[in-house]
């Protein structure tokens, strides 16, 4: 009986380590590290560099995205005060490969883009809130990683 037991309980480790991750989580640690910024700030645009990609099927998640990204988010980005002059926040990918782009604001809505940047790079313009935004940069082939850099401004976009 001991033996049935022990059995049962590796079975179930083993099962929860190969279950797939079926959500984000926007509440993880970041991958590449958190932003704090406000409205004004200097330098502008504020860059990290990151292996853009994961094995979650952005499209499986959010109908409107694609790409597969990672369960936790790469960077957190967290805003406060007013842009300058109403400033949207422009927040994009920079990277040789085709990557893509999905942000989580801090009203709970979620924004996806493929190819609004410039050279079919991903770009997305948002009206700024106070608060946290997670931010995931997928590619087109699961598991696979690309150098890529993101851009948080509010003057340009990549």
């Amino acid at each position: 009986m001991r033996r049935l037991s022990i059995a049962a309980g590796l079975f179930a480790m083993v099962a929860a380590v190969a279950a797939p991750a079926l959500a984000q989580d926007y509440d993880a640690d970041t991958t590449y590290g958190n932003l704090e910024l406000q409205a004004g700030f200097t330098p502008d645009p504020a860059l990290v560099t990151l292996q853009a990609g994961g094995t979650i099927d952005a499209s499986t998640r959010f109908n409107t995205c694609q790409g597969f990204i990672a369960q936790s988010p790469d960077v957190r980005l967290v805003w406060s005060g007013s842009s300058k002059g109403g400033s949207p926040i422009k927040i994009s990918v920079v990277s040789n490969a085709d990557t893509t782009l999905v942000v989580n604001a801090p009203d709970g809505s979620w924004h996806c883009d493929d190819d609004s940047g410039e050279d079919s790079n991903p770009s997305l313009t948002l009206t700024p809130q106070n608060g946290r935004y997670e931010i995931w940069v997928g590619t087109y082939s699961s598991g696979e990683t690309k150098n890529s850099v993101l851009s948080v401004s509010e003057v340009t976009s990549f």
